[in-house]
């Protein structure tokens, strides 16, 4: 029986690898084994933090929100209560624009809820 020579797709299989880890630091792009462990981290992390953005921008509105508010005698928390009790359905990146951006309608907003 003929023995089948295993280099070739063996070193496309490596160049698969390397071509992902193209610009990372020091022998990570160009070893393969390196290479591979780099990649795969890599992808845990991007899709750890596809997560994470979420979390961060919904904090995010919420500081917004929240310095939007005081000034007009309302906190972050009793503001969202005072939302819900009158069934106003804003959400947080709505309100985090008309507070950035729309100042004049984000008092009549946060007027008609205070009654």
């Amino acid at each position: 029986m003929s023995r089948a020579p295993r280099s070739i797709p063996k070193r496309n299989r490596h160049k698969k690898w390397i071509k992902r880890a193209k610009g990372y630091r020091g022998r990570r792009s160009t070893i393969f084994k390196l290479a591979k462990e780099a990649v795969l981290k890599a992808g845990r992390y991007a899709f750890h933090d596809r997560r994470k953005k979420k979390t961060v921008f919904r904090s995010a509105w919420q500081v917004t929100i929240n310095a939007g508010v005081r000034p007009l005698g309302l906190t972050y928390s009793k503001f969202i209560h005072a939302l819900r009790t009158h069934k106003v359905e804003l959400d947080r990146q709505v309100l985090a624009e008309l507070a950035h951006k729309q100042p004049e309608i984000f008092t009549k907003v946060v007027e008609q809820v205070k009654k």
